[in-house]
């Protein structure tokens, strides 16, 4: 069990920083799968009619709720792990949530098979999210050491990987579901198994490859800017209680709930405005987590350019006009200009997410930005359930009142860019800490 502790991971003297990324990427593709689950919404809302909904058989937001549940979880046990993760190091952490997430599809698959929704909610949402908060917040903290140089960058390589999750999660339980399908089942129940074993490999993989650095550790040539202002250093207990800390919370909270309603919803969405196949619904589903990656990394970097309040105002404002936009694309039948619209959208979703360690580490400095990035995680908890269950509820609000199903999603599209109007505001209302909260020396 040495092997686990964070003095077996401290790196050697000349150990190249370059070898950690690849271990926070490989734990992130993993638990990123959560963001490829809406490909199982529909087999699993006809689980015991295998063709068409049956008798007994669970409503899409039923399904959908098992979703909100892991990212509801993710958030407050990475509020409530954070300083447990700080004290025991990366290593042991992401052990723990590799048998956590892949556990939690080994429940979820049996929930499937017996038919019990209290399962999938169990193993999927509860241990899955639990896991989906340790797997998360692992890297974070670990790569903002490791490249003090590249704040922005550094988390932006730590996060990127989860928004790519269903880039290979989606397609994979598509294909695991057609190839286990028959007239007895829609093949949900073996594709999560198999997709258990696959994860649970990968990720221990990764808790294997991890390094942190000596406390003493720089980069070759860095040196710290030259301020007459002491270092910002604020703790974790007194973080929360600073105004900065809440209006943070507040701009990762509304620019994740318009985000993650698309996400949750992104297959039936794409299926019921644009009358595309299932096998085409998953191939977007995997476009946008290409985007959600690929804006992880650009948009965080950017940031290092620009600062992290003007790129958060860049995600408002244009994300705001590009909702108002996405109903006019299903009217006219622009199905291309769709999906780069929510591709671009999804972009600065997850730009958010890697942009807010940094943002974070601006405001309260690196003494503990992982713990206190996970008490501002909180703020996904709160989204998880608002974004999915608006899009969700309302749509089929909407259906059940007469409206045909390409438009039933108008209504929550132009109340998410409202929402990011509201974000905007707290982004632009945000001021340095106060000195009398930071760390006596």
């Amino acid at each position: 069990m040495n092997f686990l502790q964070r003095t077996a991971t401290i790196a050697p003297p000349g150990y190249n920083r370059w070898l950690v990324p690849p271990a926070a990427i490989a734990l992130h593709m993993c638990i990123g799968q959560i963001y490829g689950f809406s490909v199982f919404k529909k087999p699993l809302a006809q689980a015991l009619g295998v063709t068409a909904p049956a008798a007994g058989d669970w409503t899409q937001p039923e399904v959908g709720l098992s979703f909100s549940i892991a990212l509801a979880v993710l958030g407050v046990s990475a509020a409530l792990f954070g300083k447990w993760v700080e004290k025991n190091g990366p290593r042991l952490t992401m052990v723990v949530s590799a048998l956590c997430f892949c556990g939690g599809l080994v429940i979820a698959a049996g929930g499937v098979f017996w038919h019990q929704l209290w399962l999938l909610y169990l193993g999927y949402g509860l241990l899955g999210g639990i896991g989906l908060g340790l797997g998360y917040i692992a890297p974070v903290s670990t790569l903002v050491k490791w490249f003090p140089d590249r704040p922005g960058m550094a988390t932006g390589l730590a996060i990127m990987g989860f928004g790519g999750g269903a880039l290979i999660g989606a397609p994979l339980a598509e294909e695991l579901m057609r190839h286990f399908a028959g007239p007895e089942g829609v093949g949900a129940w073996q594709a999560l198994l198999v997709m258990a074993g696959i994860y649970v490999c990968f990720m221990t993989f990764a808790a294997w490859l991890v390094k942190v650095p000596a406390d003493d550790w720089k980069p070759a040539g860095y040196v710290p800017k030259v301020t007459t202002a002491a270092p910002v250093k604020v703790a974790v207990d007194t973080a929360w209680r600073t105004p900065q800390f809440w209006l943070l919370w507040g701009v990762l909270c509304l620019n994740t709930t318009a985000g993650i309603g698309i996400l949750g919803q992104a297959s039936p969405m794409i299926q019921d405005m644009f009358n595309v196949t299932p096998a085409a619904a998953a191939g977007f589903v995997g476009l946008l987590s290409l985007c959600n990656l690929g804006g992880r990394f650009l948009w965080s970097s950017f940031s290092d350019v620009i600062g992290r309040r003007g790129v958060y105002a860049a995600y408002f404002i244009l994300g705001a006009a590009l909702y108002l936009c996405v109903p006019w694309t299903q009217r006219g039948g622009y199905l291309a200009v769709f999906v780069i619209l929510t591709g671009a959208i999804i972009s600065m979703y997850g730009g958010g997410f890697s942009t807010l360690p940094a943002y974070l580490r601006d405001m309260f400095g690196a003494y503990q930005v992982g713990a206190i990035t996970g008490r501002v995680l909180t703020a996904w908890s709160v989204a998880a359930i608002l974004g999915p269950q608006l899009v969700d509820r309302l749509s089929a609000a909407q259906r059940a009142a007469g409206v045909p199903a390409g438009e039933a999603y108008n209504t929550t599209l132009y109340l998410m860019a409202g929402l990011l109007l509201l974000g905007l505001a707290c982004n632009l209302a945000v001021r340095p800490v106060d000195p009398r909260h930071h760390v006596k020396p």
